[in-house]
């Protein structure tokens, strides 16, 4: 199972994530770390932002999870302009070691193989953040996406496209497809970090964390996972069945484990 640690707002999540990403770089500094999009994990950048300020950062790699496919990596929405602006430029990574699914590619169909052997030239990633949808899905891995699928061109669901379509003229501007990292590329991570703030992601969180394995909810995968962390506010926690035990386990567990 993994743990679950529930915190009374996102700064709070997001100080707990950054602490533990300053401990595997004081460990690795040239460690992997695998970046995700939204809205979820921006606490974490804007907690790391200060604290590498004065820090070498040189030596870090990160992997994007997912990218459009036909959509000109300089147009401000590409997930390569929003890694930039969110996590490259914040945290004073180096561009040259930042990478993202070529979803712009003539081949694209084979970019996804591509992406396989740029994270295992790296060594793996080492933590790996992750959000969790509505619908259960992580990265671009709708639901019914295998457990074994690795980073390919997957077709978005039309829920999808319009829940993106606010950032975007209208919804004949939002692409129909991308490159995401399957969940057995994701799997593979040595850390899993997934977060998950506000009501609306409740019934996921549950089901992801306490449901049963399925591929009609994608989250569910986490609990494949040795070293998994789900860090939710109050309400994303409101319908864990077991909340008050994962209080108690977090409160009581040696404060040299970490998350």
């Amino acid at each position: 199972m993994a743990e679950v640690v529930i915190v009374k707002n996102t700064a709070a999540a997001g100080a707990l994530v950054a602490d533990e990403i300053l401990e595997l770089l004081d460990a690795k500094p040239d460690a992997v770390l695998g970046v995700a999009t939204g809205s979820t994990p921006l606490p974490v950048y804007q907690a790391l932002a200060g604290r590498l300020r004065d820090r070498d950062v040189s030596q870090v790699q990160a992997f994007a999870l997912d990218e459009y496919v036909g959509l000109d990596p300089a147009h401000p929405e590409s997930y390569r302009s929003v890694i930039t602006r969110e996590v490259v430029e914040p945290l004073g990574l180096d561009p040259a070691r930042v990478h993202v699914p070529d979803g712009s590619a003539a081949d694209a169909q084979f970019a996804g193989e591509r992406y396989e052997e740029a994270i295992r030239a790296a060594g793996g990633v080492d933590l790996q953040l992750l959000g969790i949808g509505t619908d259960g899905h992580i990265g671009f891995n709708e639901p019914g996406s295998s457990f074994a699928s690795r980073t390919r061109v997957k077709t978005l669901t039309e829920q999808t496209r319009e829940d993106n379509a606010r950032f975007f003229d209208s919804i004949d501007d939002v692409p129909r497809h991308c490159i995401t990292q399957g969940l057995g590329t994701i799997l593979e991570a040595r850390h899993l970090v997934l977060l998950a703030f506000g009501e609306s992601k409740a019934e996921a969180v549950a089901g992801a964390v306490e449901g049963p394995l399925s591929a009609i909810l994608p989250g569910s995968a986490i609990q494949l996972h040795p070293h998994a962390t789900v860090v939710v506010d109050e309400a994303a926690a409101s319908k864990l069945k077991l909340a008050d035990y994962y209080r108690y386990t977090y409160a009581n567990k040696p404060s040299w484990q970490g998350i």
